[in-house]
């Protein structure tokens, strides 16, 4: 992609975030692409949201579980950036028509008390510079089609990449703990749509730990000279699937003695 393609289909990507309607995929209009020039477009799209007032809180892992990747057809995880207004109380309402296909998750989210750089990091310095943990829902959301309506093709890592890790909200919840008080791979949750069991899973699904996740990230960004700064909060990756959000819907997450959390669609 050229950077005028780049900013493009960044600005593509934001407008569509205001107005509420998707956009064609991305991945049809550049086939070419790869992975550096979706985080080239995550990049410029985000330089607009920040010119726009959005300040950026923190860091969401997404992709995974071998499950997704396998789907997906990749070997790695991607990330995105989670800005400030995407922050919702444990137990609130989001309005109606805040997202467009909205889909909730579940999540260990780390909250780092120090900052965290470069690509020798250990998954102790990862333990060692983070504050707690606590439970948490990421809410997902796409400015990209799914699927094409035409062709029937799905959007790729390249679409969800670009469209920020088709990130779109967090739930903390209420609980912290150090991040050594439980077992993380062995931590779960139970999700209900309803009242409705909807997905149970256990945070071994996030490359068999979840610390790991976050040094992935880590790791990552330093390709980059970036890192974790002392504050941000990181939502580690999901280890269930995303579950529809639909209008009027209510969900509560139960992560037993890690805590619970809920939120609801109006």
């Amino acid at each position: 992609m050229t950077p005028d393609q780049i900013e493009a289909a960044a600005e593509a990507l934001f407008q569509a975030d205001r107005s509420g309607r998707q956009i064609g995929l991305l991945s049809q209009v550049y086939p070419e692409a790869g992975l550096d020039e979706a985080y080239a477009v995550q990049a410029a799209l985000l330089r607009r949201k920040h010119a726009s007032g959005a300040k950026a809180i923190g860091w969401k892992i997404g992709l995974t579980s071998r499950a997704m990747q396998m789907a997906l057809g990749i070997s790695t995880p991607d990330s995105g950036v989670l800005l400030e207004d995407m922050a919702f109380a444990d137990g609130a309402t989001v309005p109606k028509g805040r997202f467009i296909q909205p889909r909730i998750e579940a999540e260990i989210a780390f909250v780092m008390k120090s900052d965290l750089k470069g690509g020798a990091v250990t998954r102790a310095e990862v333990l060692a510079a983070t504050g707690y943990v606590a439970p948490s829902l990421e809410i997902l959301d796409t400015r990209i089609q799914r699927t094409d309506p035409v062709t029937g093709k799905a959007r790729t890592i390249f679409d969800t990449i670009a469209d920020n890790a088709a990130n779109a909200g967090i739930v903390l919840g209420r609980e912290r703990h150090r991040v050594d008080d439980f077992d993380l791979r062995w931590q779960g949750a139970i999700l209900k749509r309803d009242g409705v069991v909807e997905e149970t899973g256990l945070g071994a699904g996030v490359l068999d730990d979840p610390a790991m996740g976050i040094l992935w990230l880590v790791h990552r960004l330093a390709r980059y000279n970036m890192g974790l700064s002392a504050g941000d909060i990181v939502l580690s990756g999901s280890f269930i699937r995303p579950v529809e959000a639909p209008p009027g819907s209510h969900f509560h997450a139960d992560f037993g003695a890690f805590g619970q959390v809920s939120l609801s669609f109006a």
